[in-house]
Parts: C-alpha cells; structure tokens; sequence
C-alpha cells in the first residue's frame, strides 16, 4: 500500500536493546490529502532513518504494511514505511511550455490553412 502527502512532524527518535541487538525507530506524521484530510503515524525503523532523512513540510510517498498485534486482550495496530520517495515537485513538467525542448527547431508558422499538413 502506498500513501502521498506532506511530512506535518517528525517525532524524535527511540532505540533500545531486543533479543536481536539494537534496533532504531523514528515515527513520522504523514498528512493525505482529500476532501477530509487524514493524518497517518509512520515509523521506520533502522538505516531507512538516515537514508531517507526526512524534513517537515516534504511531500513524500510511503510505501507501508499495515499490521496489528494482540497483546494482553487489547489490540494495536502499526504502520511500517518500508520505502519512503520524496516526490520531485517539476514546475516544467506541469506548465506546458511555448517554446520547443532544448535541440529541437522552434515550428514555422503556416501562412494559410491550405499550407497544413493535414
């Protein structure tokens, strides 16, 4: 599953001893947009942590699992990034453009209709 939105915060990081050595953690709240926007609490865990290194206010998309545990009758639920892409905001590719790309000739205009190639 994935989700897109801005980085609203990012909570400090933890870490501690497990059976299989140390581990890191850091959680993020992702904003999606909508007609109701929705907060989402992310973590990542380990080297994705300085990897990814996320800023608030980055439009990101995470690639997330979705898992919940029962732990002494009650029930918790966990979202895990396990790919986070920051989203490259492109101004060019959104505006069409006037002018040809770079290495292409500018077009000839037509003088009449009876001159289009069609």
């Amino acid at each position: 599953m994935e989700l897109t939105g801005k980085v609203i915060e990012i909570l400090p990081e933890q870490s501690g001893e497990g059976r299989n050595g140390t581990w890191r953690r850091q959680e993020f709240i992702l904003e999606v947009p909508g007609q109701y926007p929705r907060k989402v609490c992310i973590a990542m865990w380990g080297d994705k942590i300085d990897q990814v290194a996320l800023k608030a206010g980055e439009e990101v998309t995470a690639s997330i699992d979705i898992e919940s545990r029962e732990y002494n009758g009650k029930w918790f639920t966990s979202v895990k990034a396990w790919k986070v892409d920051k989203v490259q905001a492109s101004a060019s590719a959104a505006e069409p453009s006037d002018f040809p790309p770079p290495g292409e000739p500018p077009m000839e205009p037509y003088e009449s209709q009876d001159d289009l190639p069609f």
